[in-house]
């Protein structure tokens, strides 16, 4: 007999929808109309950054594709065959105004079991003009675990696009919840894939007839990465895998053999590392507790890199995989986030769509046991601003990445703990930063 879940999902999204703060950070009106599949919500604990910012949005669907590149889930002793790759994205941009009226906020999203299509609502309207004079506007990428698909992070374009980026969120082929294949193909093409889209966001940009001709800033981009997304996101900015990799068992020995292009000691890997990435943020990376990087790949890496995950991640594994990633890294400014007692979807999936809750599938593929989702997007949202505007715009928000461990250990007769948090909100986080 099916558990009834249903009554629960509709209780939560109503008050998740009551629970709203304004762009200014101040509470807003309570609005009892239920907001189901919300993507924009910004609960009224959320830390002060979370808040949207000031531009209107809009979002909208491209295709490109990446010609003649190795096959590798066809690969075998007999030949390695190639194909294009074909990649839908998904963008948010500062918009100019649209009427409600005529405005769709809406997006038609696949859920986990690959089948069942999920309407999810935001502030984003759909092919709405983009803001050209207020531009060009840095890039953000968005890449998400296996499997997933561009629309599993769709909280980080709402709320960061609204506060002046363009933000792309990337299908990647052969790794979303419709056409998952290979693991292997997914180790391949993960760092392959984000290094295109840049390149294909900077040809845009300097195509005047195109809808995005000078609006994006491709030489400032930034990445946040989910799992895969993260351990593609650590390959593309220097990161190179070690010497084992291609004996891992995640392949056949052919498909695993074509690794080697990423390794740190491959002659052509170096010039992969596209200096237009100025900063990464890594939420749940995985790979480094299964060997994929050695002491000399990670100190490769040049650009700030911002870490998230939970204390308890039995997939990328906190304690061997997460934080001695972020121990790895040196020489650069970096950041390491965590969410006690979080598991695996820590900060990254947004809430599970009421439809997932109506099949009865996959609901633990967005939630978490201990943390609610909105609360901890709205979190992530928060530092990501401050990292963001911090490297890629060059704003000051060193009040907000300077931090002590725990919040609860502050002595501050005021009751302050972090900045942009009120008192006891950012209990069950830990922060911890080293700046070269």
């Amino acid at each position: 007999m099916k558990k009834l879940v249903l009554p629960f999902a509709v209780l939560s999204l109503v008050l998740a929808g009551c629970n709203t703060t304004s762009s200014d950070g101040d509470s807003a009106p309570m609005n009892f109309e239920p907001r189901i599949n919300a993507t924009d919500v910004v609960r009224g604990d959320a830390p002060e950054l979370a808040a949207l910012g000031d531009y209107e949005t809009g979002i909208t669907t491209l295709t490109v594709v990446n010609e003649d590149q190795t096959d590798l889930a066809s690969a075998s002793e007999s030949g390695v065959p190639t194909y294009d790759r074909s990649l839908t994205l998904e963008i948010w941009y500062p918009a100019e105004a649209v009427s409600d009226d005529t405005a769709d906020r809406t997006s038609q999203a696949v859920t986990r079991d690959g089948e069942t299509i999920a309407t999810l609502r935001g502030q984003a309207a759909r092919d709405a003009t983009p803001l050209y004079a207020d531009g060009p506007f840095p890039l953000i990428l968005l890449s998400h675990g296996f499997p997933g698909n561009r629309y599993l992070m769709s909280h980080f374009g709402e709320n960061l696009s609204s506060k002046g980026f363009v933000v792309v969120s990337i299908d990647h082929m052969e790794s979303t919840y419709s056409d998952q294949s290979v693991f292997a193909s997914t180790l391949l093409n993960r760092s392959l894939d984000q290094n295109f889209v840049l390149g294909e966001m900077a040809r845009l940009r300097d195509d005047n007839t195109h809808l995005f001709g000078g609006l994006i800033d491709t030489d400032k981009a930034g990445i946040i990465g989910y799992s895969m997304g993260g351990y593609g996101a650590i390959n593309t900015v220097g990161g190179g895998l070690s010497d084992g990799v291609t004996t891992l068992p995640f392949g056949s020995a052919t498909q695993m053999g074509l690794l080697s292009q990423r390794q740190l000691s491959d002659a052509g890997y170096q010039a992969t590392v596209d200096e237009r990435f100025k900063a990464v943020i890594a939420i749940g990376p995985w790979g480094n507790q299964a060997g994929m990087w050695d002491a000399a790949g990670l100190a490769n890496i040049d650009v700030p890199v911002m870490v998230i995950g939970g204390s308890v991640d039995d997939v990328s594994n906190y304690q061997g995989g997460i934080e001695p990633l972020y121990q790895g890294l040196s020489g650069i400014d970096k950041y390491l986030l965590t969410f006690q007692n979080a598991n695996h979807n820590a900060a990254a999936p947004v809430s599970a769509p009421q439809e997932v809750y109506e099949t009865g599938e996959g609901f633990d593929h967005y939630a978490d046991a201990v943390w609610d989702n909105t609360r901890m997007n709205n979190i992530a949202q928060h530092f990501a601003t401050a990292f963001f505007e911090q490297y890629l715009k060059g704003e000051d928000r060193a009040a907000y990445l300077d931090l002590i461990p725990l919040a609860q250990d502050s002595d501050d007769e005021a009751g302050t703990t972090w900045e942009g948090f009120d008192e006891r909100d950012a209990v069950g986080l830990e922060f911890k930063s080293e700046l070269k």
